[in-house]
């Protein structure tokens, strides 16, 4: 009898019907093990694929970005600071999960967003759609 399942590795032909036994055993344990791998893969993919959803952009499309406070320029973010901005254009597509959006220069950050950063824009019923860039300057007054 082996010591361990690795020294079957190294006698491959072995007469003795307890190691052939054993290596039989041995398979049988591993094909098992990767069975319910692949199960349990499965059943978390399922899970997870009940929340996901699929976004397709294509160039030209228009988008609403979402910015974390980290990519807003200093001084001008606060709690109360939209989160979406937009609408902007987007100028090319990466991949399915990554496109690079038309940004104005105020926006020191990358042009590459996740799709989970980037929303369909809907423009307003009887409203033209203006693709004037909104100025993110902190020294606008709340008044309108």
């Amino acid at each position: 009898m082996p010591n361990t399942i690795l020294d079957i590795a190294v006698l491959p032909k072995v007469q003795s019907k307890a190691v052939n036994a054993l290596v039989d055993q041995f398979t049988n344990l591993l094909s098992e093990v990767r069975l319910k791998l692949q199960e349990s893969n499965t059943k978390y993919k399922l899970a997870a694929d009940v929340r996901r959803r699929e976004k397709i952009f294509h160039p030209g499309d228009l988008v609403v970005v979402r910015l974390r406070h980290e990519h807003l320029p200093p001084g001008s973010y606060s709690k109360l600071t939209k989160k979406k901005w937009g609408p902007f254009p987007i100028s090319r597509k990466i991949n399915d999960n990554a496109y690079v959006i038309d940004l104005p220069a105020e926006f020191n950050t990358s042009h590459t967003f996740n799709v989970a950063d980037i929303y369909s824009y809907t423009p307003p019923d009887d409203c033209n759609t203006n693709l004037e860039y909104v100025s993110t300057d902190s020294n606008q007054s709340g008044d309108e």
